[in-house]
């Protein structure tokens, strides 16, 4: 079993590979439950047509009552073109821990938030691992977010509303080591977002 740690903040990680690596040439496409061969295409017309890199993604949300709120995601535009969810559109309500006054009947917005990080952290490293001939026999995450709710409550200027630190702890069963993981969950979008604002501490054991 080995370790790699790693907490932001950090520098860009390297732009994605222009060609398969040979590992993922010599392996059969489907990697990962992922067509590793279909991702190189959209790589390749990404890279002959940039205007098919604009993306937006969107919702609404509407108050229902109380600590509680539910979005409904429909679609996202991107390359030029509207989509709709092909399973859509998705529902998502959002509550507060009744420890908090709250209903407790759903996932609070920090929570989603980790949830967030974690999927998106999970979901780059299958895919770009898929890229590079890598399988990932298994991956769980542990994921926990500190904060003073003294920032929240008003109660104190000098300390943040927001988490102060996050610590997302990655146990992932394949050959690569930890420090390829670590290199391929930094492609994440929603971790540059995140880690952007606060200190990320990704630790990725594999065995």
């Amino acid at each position: 079993m080995t370790t790699q740690s790693k907490t932001t903040p950090k520098t860009q990680p390297k732009t994605a590979p222009k060609t398969a690596p040979r590992a993922a040439r010599e392996k059969p496409s489907i990697i990962n439950g992922i067509n590793a061969a279909a991702v190189f295409e959209k790589v390749a017309a990404v890279r002959d047509n940039p205007e098919l890199a604009s993306f937006r993604f969107r919702l609404s949300n509407r108050w229902t009552g109380a600590d509680r709120s539910r979005s409904s995601i429909d679609g996202y535009h991107g390359g030029g073109v509207d989509h709709a969810h092909d399973q859509g559109p998705f529902v998502v309500d959002s509550a507060e821990p009744s420890s908090m006054q709250g209903s407790g009947t759903a996932p609070n917005p920090v929570e989603f938030l980790l949830h967030a990080l974690v999927s998106c952290l999970t979901t780059t490293i299958v895919f770009h691992a898929a890229a590079r001939g890598i399988t990932i026999g298994d991956m769980t995450t542990e994921v926990e977010g500190e904060m003073d709710m003294r920032g929240y409550l008003g109660l104190s200027g000098l300390i943040r509303k927001g988490f102060s630190r996050v610590r997302v702890s990655m146990t992932v069963t394949c050959d690569a080591t930890p420090e390829t993981l670590v290199s391929l969950a930094e492609y994440s979008p929603v971790y540059d977002i995140v880690s952007k604002s606060l200190p990320i501490a990704l630790t990725v054991t594999t065995r």
